[in-house]
């Protein structure tokens, strides 16, 4: 129940990211449909963080160290990027169209994300 939960805080911090930076972008017509490529974007971007993020965290850890943690911002954009390239392999209509809406949108999604976490913790 945790992960459900988690996942669709995780659709719903993409739904802002979506509606705030301009350059991500949901291509649907109906709004069920939106949900469900949302929370298909949030799978995949989850599957994405809990496989690849680690590796990089371990590989880089000196990179961590020399900009105090900076880095995690970038690393967090581009691993949101691949989320779109996969979503659009998959033909999902997720579309993030360059670096800096990445990093922008990447940013909106740990601080929405971060914002629902502690308020589904007060709500238990």
């Amino acid at each position: 129940m945790h992960l459900l939960i988690r996942l669709v805080a995780s659709a719903a911090a993409l739904a802002v990211a979506t509606f705030v930076v301009p350059g991500i972008h949901l291509h649907t017509g109906s709004l069920p449909k939106a949900a469900l490529t949302l929370v298909a974007v949030a799978l995949i971007f989850g599957v994405i963080n809990a496989v690849l993020k680690p590796i990089i965290k371990a590989v880089g850890c000196a990179f961590y160290v020399l900009t105090l943690g900076l880095i995690a911002l970038v690393v967090n954009a581009l691993l949101l990027w691949l989320a779109s390239v996969v979503a659009g392999a998959l033909n999902l209509p997720f579309h993030i169209t360059g670096f800096v809406p990445a990093f922008l949108g990447a940013i909106v999604v740990a601080v929405v994300t971060w914002l629902l976490s502690i308020l589904i913790k007060e709500a238990r």
